[in-house]
């Protein structure tokens, strides 16, 4: 890790230190205090307790403090050296809540789960401190991905069994999975349906076409022209699978760049983003059989880039920087707590700092 990357992970900043931290993941349903049992045996159960008590533990990136809290397959569990802070989630609107799932407006720059480079600020975790605000014991499910420079609707599911069925069942229950695309050069055609195998570099894991059918997995994905300036395009692109980067790979490949994206090409970037927002998710929930329809409007600056010539660059509100944790100011003050912090060090033995 260098210099930078020990910025983006500094504890005062309400994140995790990467390098004092224990990762471990689920297998089957258990409960918390059950499972970290049996990870650090070397540790006594009133220790552990007090690590979960002191929020030295998160689940999924969102800290946790309830020993009977329930786990399940696939969960990562992480038991850190230090104080794992709650972020706000002002900068995530909510576009619809129900018993059974949530939806927000997820803006460029930030991911929607954890990943090796940033397991603090992301989606999920903003989104898991929301819920426990409401309720100590509720949570959230993953259901589906947006790229983390892509902006719009993300839903997550408040339970498990809801989670389950919406991911078995996904290609057959969602109807419409809408985008707004910026590309350029503006000449592209009116329409087009492209049909590509898509396969991931084991090296670089990026996208590529490919004619190996056996090597690669086929994607689908609509367009049509919305309107265009002198160098942009914009487009309602539709994808009836959800590969990743799908729509960033094929309109690349078709020599049409999404703007902002310095992986695929190198097109301009006018609005400081990459230009790709979904707009639309529709779908129904097999459990219920209830039917969503779920918007998110296009960004503003989408729509000023396209209403100029497109040869100015377009002033945006000021970006937060990909990876870091919203500062002091923004988090609120931290509340002060006389509660001593429980150490897990190498050798298994506990240290205590006040």
């Amino acid at each position: 890790m260098n210099k930078n990357d020990k910025k983006l992970h500094r504890t005062k900043k309400g994140l995790i230190d990467l390098n004092k931290t224990k990762v471990f993941l689920v297998n089957k349903e258990t409960c918390l205090l059950d499972f970290l049992k049996e990870k650090i045996p070397n540790q006594s159960q009133h220790n552990i307790c007090r690590i979960i008590a002191n929020h030295q533990v998160a689940v999924g990136g969102a800290p946790v403090s309830l020993f009977k809290y329930k786990l399940y397959p696939d969960d990562e569990v992480i038991v850190s050296y230090n104080r794992i802070a709650k972020h706000q989630r002002k900068d995530l609107p909510i576009i619809y809540e129900d018993k059974d799932i949530i939806a927000i407006n997820k803006p460029s720059g930030l991911l929607s789960i954890a990943s090796d480079r940033e397991k603090g600020r992301t989606a999920y975790r903003l989104m898991s401190d929301y819920v426990t605000q409401k309720d100590r014991n509720a949570r959230i499910f993953v259901v589906h991905r947006l790229d983390e420079d892509t902006s719009g609707v993300l839903i997550f599911a408040k339970n498990w069994e809801t989670k389950e069925a919406l991911q078995n069942n996904w290609q057959d229950i969602v109807k419409k999975r809408g985008y707004y695309a910026i590309v350029e050069p503006s000449d592209i055609p009116e329409k087009g349906h492209l049909e590509d195998y898509l396969a991931i570099d084991e090296v670089t894991f990026n996208v590529y076409v490919t004619k190996d059918k056996k090597k690669g997995k086929l994607c689908v994905t609509d367009y049509k022209k919305i309107t265009a300036n002198k160098k942009y395009a914009l487009l309602d692109v539709n994808i009836s699978t959800g590969r990743k980067n799908q729509i960033r790979v094929q309109l690349g490949h078709q020599g049409f760049y999404i703007i902002g994206d310095d992986r695929y090409g190198d097109p301009s970037n006018p609005i400081n983003r990459l230009g790709l927002h979904a707009y639309e998710l529709d779908f129904t929930n097999p459990l219920t059989h209830k039917a969503y329809k779920l918007n998110c409007p296009i960004p503003p600056a989408f729509k000023k880039l396209m209403a100029s010539s497109g040869e100015e660059e377009i002033k945006t509100d000021k970006k937060q920087p990909k990876g870091r944790a919203l500062g002091r100011n923004q988090e609120g003050k931290r509340r002060k707590t006389n509660r001593k912090k429980v150490r897990i060090n190498g050798n298994g033995k506990r240290n205590k700092r006040k």
